[in-house]
C-alpha cells in the first residue's frame, strides 16, 4: 500500500484564482482532474503517445509551452537502428488543441506536423504525419483497465498532473517513405503521457515505462523527490497497484548503453538498452536535453499485497530530461 491520497471523485486542478486546490493532491485509477489552468508562461500542456511494436518503437507529440508549440513525429526501425524524426516548433502554439480532462475530446496540431487524436470512451484513435512519416493507430480501452494519474506538487503556483496510461493495446498502421508497416494487436502496446501543469524554470525527471502481456510498470524520479507524491506503479491484469516510495535510479551517465537500475522496497528492475535516442536543444533561455533508452527489463515489483511479480521480458524505456523552460 501507499501513504498517498487515493481520490476517486472528480477534481479541479486549480483554485479560481490559479493556485493548486489542496484538494487535488493525490493520485487516482482513472482520469478524474480537469485542468482549469490559468496564467500565461508557465503553463505546459502535452499528450506523448510511445508506442513498440515488434518492428518499430514509434513517438508523437503535441505540446504547448506558451510561448511555442513543439510537436514531433518520431519512428525507430528496431532492426536497422535507423530513426526518422520531424519536429515543428510553431509560436504562441498556434493551432493546438489540448483538452483540460484526459481522455475527453481532441488532441491536434497543425503545421509541418500534423496530428489529430479522437478520444471516446471506449478507446482513442491517432493520426499523425510529419516528413516520411504517417500514423494511423487504434488504441482501445478495455473494460476495467486503470491508468496512474497523480499531482505533483512544488508549490501553490507550480505543480504538475500527470496520467500515465500504460500497457494500452494498439492496432494500425505505419507508413515511413513509401512503404507500410503493420502493427499488430497481438506483439504491440502503447503508452500515454499526459501533462498539464505550471512548472519551474529549471527541472530535471527520469522515467520509465514497460509493458507485456498482462503485466506492465511505470516508475519515475528526480522531479517529484521531496513533494510527497510519485508516480510509480505496477499493472497487473490492467489494474494498479500503487507504489508510494521514492526510488533510487543508477545508470552512467558517460554511457546511457548501459545498464540502467531502478530499486526500491517494492521494486528491483534494470533496464538493458538496444537503442539510444537523445535530444538536444541549446537556445540560451531555452534548452532541453533527452536520452530515452529503448531496452528489456528483467527484475520484479511487488503488488499490494506483496505478491512480487515477474517483469522479465517487458519492453519498454528509461529516459534522463534535463530542461530549461
Amino acid at each position: 500500500m501507499t501513504h498517498e491520497r487515493e481520490i476517486t471523485a472528480p477534481v479541479d486542478l486549480c483554485l479560481p484564482d490559479g493556485r493548486l486546490n489542496p484538494a487535488a493532491v493525490g493520485w487516482t485509477r482513472r482520469p478524474l482532474h480537469r485542468a482549469n489552468l490559468r496564467g500565461w508562461g508557465r503553463t505546459k500542456r502535452w499528450e506523448y503517445w510511445g508506442v513498440v511494436t515488434p518492428a518499430h518503437v514509434i513517438g508523437v507529440v503535441v505540446s504547448s509551452l506558451d510561448y511555442a508549440g513543439v510537436h514531433s513525429v518520431y519512428v525507430l526501425d528496431r532492426a536497422t537502428g535507423e530513426e526518422v524524426n520531424t519536429e515543428a516548433v510553431v509560436p504562441l502554439a498556434r493551432g493546438v488543441t489540448l483538452p483540460e480532462r484526459s481522455g475527453v475530446g481532441p488532441v491536434t496540431a497543425r503545421g509541418p506536423v500534423t496530428v489529430a487524436v479522437d478520444q471516446r470512451p471506449d478507446g482513442t484513435t491517432l493520426r499523425a504525419t510529419g516528413g516520411d512519416v504517417e500514423v494511423d493507430l487504434a488504441m482501445p480501452l478495455p473494460a476495467g483497465h486503470e491508468s496512474l494519474g497523480v499531482v505533483v506538487p512544488w508549490g501553490q503556483r507550480r505543480f504538475q498532473y500527470t496520467v500515465k496510461d500504460v500497457g494500452r493495446p494498439v492496432h494500425g498502421r505505419l507508413r515511413v517513405g513509401g512503404t507500410w508497416h503493420d502493427v499488430p494487436a497481438d506483439d504491440s502496446f502503447a503508452v500515454l503521457d499526459h501533462g498539464r501543469g505550471r512548472w519551474p524554470y529549471s527541472i530535471a525527471w527520469n522515467w520509465a515505462a514497460g509493458s507485456g502481456p498482462g503485466r506492465a510498470i511505470q516508475l519515475g524520479g528526480k522531479w517529484t523527490d521531496g513533494t510527497g507524491s510519485t508516480e510509480n506503479g505496477l499493472f497487473v491484469a490492467g489494474r494498479l497497484h500503487k507504489i508510494g516510495d521514492e526510488l533510487r535510479w543508477t545508470y552512467d551517465r558517460s554511457d546511457w548503453l548501459r545498464p540502467w537500475r531502478i530499486t526500491g522496497d517494492r521494486v528491483d528492475v534494470t533496464l538493458q538498452p538496444f537503442h539510444e535516442r537523445a535530444a538536444r536543444t541549446n537556445l540560451g533561455v531555452v534548452a532541453n536535453e533527452t536520452h530515452q533508452c529503448f531496452g528489456h527489463f528483467t527484475g520484479w515489483a511487488a503488488t499490494d499485497d506483496g505478491e512480487r511479480v515477474d517483469l522479465d521480458g517487458l519492453v519498454g524505456w528509461a529516459e534522463e530530461a534535463r530542461n530549461r523552460w
